[in-house]
């Protein structure tokens, strides 16, 4: 067997596991997987060093890249550069912050038009449901979508108006029927509606106005409606812990239902955060240790699915707007390039390991979104690597990120774990030639009745 390259190391992660590996690499894809010196006829060799380990590449399927319409806050070029600094070789773009959003597939071919020859990893797209779009779902799913984003809570942005749960209700029938998903930022409106909203630049005055509540309360209406519909449906950026033993429960009777976390929920608490540190506002918002301790524990019995970084940029003055004021600044953390430094660092202070991190935050939810060749390593995957050195220490730089802007709330912190090179499709990744890929959904979708 003659292969295009192979990789070898003392430690490649495979089921779970870590072994001495030779993975050979045939036209993009793992032909081979066997003992280290069973690689032999290959064009090149790629030994990994002692204090190396081999990872699938990362699947982040929560990303804001903003682009077109908002490219000053993000793009495709920034992103995706920053996802292959991270180790992360599939992104699924969320479809708001663009304009246009992606509601329709004209504006499905913008998006892809703006990204075309400026992607570094492969990237997929979501597609958005707001009011009145129902007759776009059939179409955008049939052109490749991998599922169908809403708001519960409205987006910060006008042109992607969040639906009532009677909407989403309604979309939720036409997804079931199409063989797709709905995901869902889970938050309800009159909850946040009638809680206190002083503003300003205490967050516990912020953290009162997005109540656990409004989480626990929206939970409760895609169940209710997911179980009626028999929709498959997905909960985004879980901050609420108390909320799981709902979604654990669902899952009992049946609902096909996913949840997720992401970085910040895990390594950052409430009390921490300093007056008028608006660069850590997100919503939902950060809440306190205990919180932070439950969702670790979900992570760690399977009740929360994986971990990804809903990456939300924008520009220094719309994070700084307000001149500190949580209420008034823009809601989103940029971590892309962070997840896996971040997430490992806080995990094996708690006993966690890296193969369980890994799968996290490549194999589920690669195979969640139908990418079932991505996220592992196996023969027949795709070889798409990250080069990882588990015990090497470095200092967060902002102004050394690959994202748009030097706005980060980990500036400063010191974590373990350095991501040294990525792969995709078996080549290294070049910083100054972008060979990422358009992805599709492949599954077909069913014919209307």
């Amino acid at each position: 067997m003659t292969f295009d390259t192979v990789f070898r190391a003392a430690r490649v992660l495979v089921d779970g596991a870590f072994r001495p590996a030779d993975v050979g690499v045939r036209n993009g894809v793992v032909a081979h997987l066997g003992e280290v010196g069973t690689g032999r006829d290959a064009a090149s060799l790629v030994e990994l060093r002692d204090d190396e380990v081999l990872l699938p590449g990362l699947v982040d399927t929560h990303v804001h890249v903003n682009e077109p319409g908002r490219t000053e806050w993000e793009g495709f070029e920034s992103a995706t550069r920053a996802a292959a600094a991270g180790g992360v070789t599939t992104i699924v773009d969320m479809p708001l912050n663009s304009i246009p959003p992606t509601v329709s597939v004209d504006a499905l071919a913008q998006k892809r038009s703006a990204a075309v020859g400026s992607v570094y990893v492969d990237v997929g797209f979501w597609g958005g449901v707001v009011p009145g779009n129902l007759a776009q779902l059939r179409p955008l799913a049939e052109d490749g979508v991998f599922g169908f984003k809403c708001f519960l809570a409205p987006s910060g942005v006008d042109e992607f108006p969040a639906v009532t749960p009677d909407e989403m209700g309604e979309a939720m029938a036409v997804i079931a029927s199409l063989g797709s998903m709905l995901i869902v930022h889970a938050e309800d409106a009159h909850t946040i509606e009638t809680a206190p909203h002083r503003g300003g630049r205490d967050y516990a005055d912020f953290l009162a106005s997005r109540p656990a509540a409004a989480e626990d309360t929206a939970i409760a209406d895609v169940i209710r409606l997911a179980e009626a519909t028999g929709a498959a449906s997905h909960i985004l950026h879980l901050s609420n812990a108390n909320s799981l033993a709902r979604i654990v429960e669902a899952r009992r009777r049946g609902v096909d239902l996913t949840v997720e976390t992401c970085p910040h929920y895990l390594t950052l608490i409430a009390d921490d955060i300093a007056a008028g540190a608006t660069v850590c506002k997100c919503c939902p918002p950060i809440r306190d240790a205990g919180n932070r301790d439950a969702l670790w524990q979900g992570l760690a019995d399977g009740s929360v699915d994986f971990i990804v970084s809903d990456h939300s940029p924008s520009t220094p003055d719309r994070k700084n707007a307000g001149d500190g004021d949580f209420e008034v600044a823009w809601g989103g953390i940029a971590s892309l390039q962070l997840g896996l430094p971040l997430v490992w660092t806080e995990a094996r202070r708690r006993g966690i390991g890296l193969a369980r991190i890994v799968e996290l935050m490549a194999e589920n939810p690669a195979a969640r979104v139908g990418l079932a060749d991505k996220g592992r390593i196996a023969v027949g995957a795709a070889a798409d690597f990250a080069v990882f050195a588990p015990d090497e220490t470095f200092v967060v730089d902002a102004r050394a990120l690959e994202h748009r802007h030097p706005i980060c709330p980990y500036d400063g912190r010191e974590l373990t774990g350095v991501v040294r090179a990525a792969y995709l499709a078996g080549a290294r990744i070049d910083r100054a030639v972008p060979r990422g890929r358009l992805l599709t959904r492949r599954e077909e979708v069913p014919h209307a009745a």
